[in-house]
């Protein structure tokens, strides 16, 4: 029997071949949805440095100046503010998630100071600094935007987000503890690289030590042929490639 020639019978079937096909769609697309939430077997992805090389620079600085609290690195601003309506907080939470600061500092208990951003080489969109700088500041922490080529004082800074007022001895100090800083890592660079260029010197014969003899020759050229080693001289005493 021809369906076509009966109009009829196939109003009737119509809904229900409907209903199948939608019944069949759905469990295609719950297959694949729990396709997509299956763990993959190799996942595709490696793994990458959390900070670049501007921000780098500025977190290590942030660790010298803050040396008494904790930097922590691209934190979202909902992992330490609350919403005042608790029934609010899912959608301040969809609007908010992903806002947050290139650094975080706050003290030992977990309590935050201030935050800083470190913007890219396009900078950071004004409408995204306006909103930071006015929910941070409401919030009563201070928001600072900095670079590794301008970067503020360590009493500016500290004075903004931890209120001190520092003597002038105190800012003498922690200058002086700059620079020591400062001065250590160049000399441990330095360090390293005579060591990898005068390794040689390592494996010297015991013969050319001062005063040893080879027959009935002394050898006393201390100063030709030991003056490279840190044994000899103090490593702190010589200058190097990056001083």
């Amino acid at each position: 029997m021809n369906l076509l020639s009966n109009p009829w019978l196939l109003a009737l079937l119509a809904p229900a071949l409907l209903g199948v096909g939608a019944l069949l769609y759905r469990a295609w697309d719950a297959r694949k949805t729990k396709a997509r939430r299956r763990i993959p077997k190799q996942w595709p992805l490696d793994t990458r440095a959390i900070a670049n090389t501007e921000e780098l620079q500025v977190w290590h600085w942030l660790g010298r100046a803050f040396y008494d609290h904790h930097v922590m690195i691209k934190l979202p601003v909902t992992r330490f503010t609350l919403p005042r309506n608790r029934e609010e907080g899912m959608e301040w939470y969809r609007l908010l998630g992903g806002v947050y600061s290139t650094f975080t500092i706050c003290k030992t208990d977990g309590r935050v100071v201030g935050c800083v951003d470190v913007p890219g080489r396009t900078g950071i969109p004004r409408s995204t600094r306006q909103i930071k700088h006015s929910l941070l500041t409401q919030c009563g922490l201070p928001y600072w935007v900095v670079r590794s080529s301008n970067l503020p004082t360590v009493s500016e800074i500290r004075a903004e987000f931890l209120g001190e007022t520092p003597t002038a001895q105190t800012l003498r100090e922690r200058e002086q503890e700059e620079r020591a800083i400062i001065a250590a890592q160049a000399n441990l660079r330095s360090a390293i690289t005579r060591q990898r260029n005068n390794r040689h010197s390592d494996f010297s014969p015991l013969s050319t030590w001062p005063g040893s003899t080879t027959g009935d020759s002394r050898v006393s050229d201390l100063g030709s042929q030991w003056q490279d080693n840190s044994f000899i001289i103090p490593l702190d005493s010589r200058k190097g490639d990056l001083l």
